[in-house]
């Protein structure tokens, strides 16, 4: 929905396990937590329609946990224009169905007009003079510490490192394909 004054917008959306139940296999001690990369996708889907799809600062305000039963009522919100065409963005939720008009912030910063990108394209994967990173265990390693990624989030398959860059090979498991194209990078990537 276009705000009165026609310069931002407000998406609203109801979040639940039960709708999206590749959720759950992002947990945190047991918490089904949502993803900060959920965050990011629905930050520059917002900005997307305005003309802003880059990404220009994002912070997590609070983490959003995911009930087991019932959803979470979701508000992205971006602001006007500032000079040079960067707008605010805010997330918040409250319970799904509660009329209390408790809000919670989650995630706030800026998305801005797409910019032309002057990045080297990749010729060759691996890169050139990079430098395999074993990941092996690594699932297993965070498990230990409490976080409990299931088999949507364990697309990790590879590791490279080229001085101070970092590349790495990353898919989503064949179950998961069907909805991939609803994003523009699905957030367990």
């Amino acid at each position: 929905m276009l705000l009165a004054d026609g310069d931002g917008l407000v998406l609203t959306s109801r979040l639940s396990l039960e709708t999206h139940p590749w959720l759950a296999d992002h947990a945190i001690f047991g918490t089904v937590l949502l993803p900060g990369t959920a965050f990011v996708e629905l930050t520059l889907h917002a900005g997307d329609r305005l003309g802003c799809g880059t990404l220009d600062d994002l912070t997590l305000q609070a983490p959003l946990v995911l009930p087991e039963r019932g959803g979470v009522s979701l508000q992205v919100v971006v602001g006007a224009a500032e000079d040079g065409g960067r707008r605010p963005v805010t997330v918040h939720s409250a319970p799904a169905g509660d009329d209390s008009d408790t809000w919670t912030l989650h995630a706030s910063g800026f998305v801005a007009p797409t910019m032309e990108q002057h990045n080297t394209p990749l010729t060759e994967w691996p890169p050139r003079q990079a430098e395999p990173v074993s990941v092996d265990g690594m699932y297993d390693a965070m498990t230990e510490l409490g976080y409990g990624y299931g088999p949507v989030f364990q697309g990790l398959r590879g590791v490279w490192r080229r001085n101070q860059e970092v590349f790495a090979e990353v898919a989503l498991p064949q179950e998961a394909w069907a909805e991939a194209g609803r994003f523009g990078i699905h957030p367990a990537l």
